[in-house]
């Protein structure tokens, strides 16, 4: 007995016949010809792993990272704006875009360079992380705003802890940062903590001193690492900066309350449209405002604009930044990480931007309304704090290897959050530093 009339049974049966009749057909085709779309599936990936393989011969033989680091006078008395020309320095130090050739046979890549800072029990360290064939260049670019420094090769201290944390040894707590609106929109840079208004070195604000006052309380067996990672861009074709500032231009000119441009139509498009219509397209023009809309902006709102202009005014970095608390879990205190939150939140405005962790790769994972979800927490806890343990260790972005988790930071906002304080402003006992300054060697007496 069947469920269906006949009449019904019939249209299925048709309807079966039909679609095996074109399904055949296509079958038989891909059973003979499925060799061919092969390629055109499997291009991608393989792009993909060739690149990844050359780059790393191209690393690991042409361009060592080296690590050097940084230590200061105590009687240094340069302001926080000679850090920024030696980031517009090293901007063009360092920027070197590869060619066809050398992008997808040499394995060449664009650069980046490496700010580091971190607290081991106290101690505190600032990091430069290179590759070798810029080392003098980099040297000197630091030399001509800090003659008084001193740079030394030092050992890579991310391989001095156990390469497994997290263990029952050692815990951690992590995260990447992300900027909380579009990143056109600047960050509080050093600038607006009215250090450069100030005659005097000690009525100085240094944004870096509630940082390292914490960084120098911290106990043996505790450390926090902060890692800024910088690839430098530029206008040409095929780099980043191209499209960002085109979309710099478009937001200014969203807050500027600018009228649209009418957008121009393909001549193919207007030659169609004037052979069917007989008519070419007549752009109506607006009536002008009486004001112009830059005269009706608030004083908040110029502000605003100002600031976007000025960030886009200036060299820029692709920028990846994360910081990572971890110490031996006999004396590892857990809120000892809103050391980093609340150093970020010094660089915060309410009108322009500010600097937020990302939440798929915090270390901490809020439990799910749904019960069963939550057995698996602690395992993604743990294969979270590992991922971003090795991204730092291996310099790599947050989402490795698809693209993301980077901003662009022009070099006023790299040289507020990394740069070398000064004794008077931030008089830090953790900071090493050099006892003793450098200097020419003395004249010798002639006859």
């Amino acid at each position: 007995m069947t469920l269906l009339s006949p009449g019904t049974e019939e249209i299925f049966k048709n309807i079966l016949l039909f679609l095996e009749s074109i399904l055949k057909p296509i079958i038989g085709f891909l059973e003979i010809w499925w060799w061919f779309f092969l390629p055109f599936v499997l291009i991608r990936p393989f792009l993909f792993l060739w690149k990844w393989w050359r780059n790393e011969i191209w690393l690991m033989t042409v361009f060592k990272p080296i690590l050097l680091e940084v230590k200061m006078p105590k009687d240094v008395l340069k302001p926080i704006r000679a850090m920024e020309d030696v980031m517009a320095s090293l901007h063009g130090v360092i920027y070197h875009p590869p060619d066809w050739w050398e992008k997808w046979i040499d394995g060449q890549l664009q650069t980046s360079i490496t700010f580091e800072m971190i607290s081991d029990g106290g101690d505190i360290h600032f990091f430069i992380r290179i590759h070798e064939p810029y080392r003098q260049a980099v040297e000197s670019s630091i030399y001509a705003q800090f003659p008084q420094a001193e740079l030394v090769q030092a050992k890579d201290y991310t391989k001095l802890v156990p390469q497994d944390i997290p263990n029952k040894d050692w815990d951690l707590f992590a995260a990447d940062y992300k900027t909380m609106k579009d990143d056109h929109y600047p960050i509080k840079t050093y600038m607006q903590f009215e250090t450069e208004q100030e005659a005097l070195e000690e009525k100085r604000i240094d944004p870096l001193s509630s940082l390292l006052e914490a960084m120098a309380k911290i106990k043996p067996g505790e450390q926090i690492w902060f890692q800024y990672m910088a690839e430098p861009t530029s206008n040409e074709p095929g780099q980043v900066a191209p499209k960002w500032l085109q979309k710099g231009e478009e937001l200014r000119d969203e807050l500027a309350k600018r009228p649209e441009k009418p957008k121009l139509q393909p001549m193919a498009v207007e030659a169609v449209k004037i052979l069917i219509t007989g008519k070419p397209t007549v752009v109506e023009e607006e009536e002008q405002p009486f004001l112009p809309p830059e005269m009706k902006l608030t004083p908040g709102e110029k502000e605003v604009i100002t600031a976007v202009e000025k960030k886009m005014s200036k060299s820029i970095f692709n920028t990846s930044v994360r910081f990572i608390y971890l110490g031996k879990t006999d004396v590892w205190f857990k809120p000892n990480f809103r050391l980093a939150f609340s150093f970020f939140n010094q660089y915060t405005t309410q009108n322009l931007n500010a600097i937020q962790p990302i939440g798929k790769t915090l270390t901490k994972i809020h439990k799910h309304w749904f019960l069963p979800v939550n057995i698996f927490l602690p395992r993604r806890s743990y294969l979270r704090r590992r991922k971003i343990f090795r991204n730092y260790i291996t310099r790599l972005s947050a989402f490795f290897p698809r693209p993301g988790g980077t901003f662009m930071l022009n070099t006023e906002e790299l040289a507020s959050l990394f740069h070398f304080p000064s004794w008077i402003v931030s008089p830090v006992p953790g900071v090493l530093r050099v006892e003793a300054k450098k200097g020419p060697p003395p004249e010798l007496p002639f006859e």
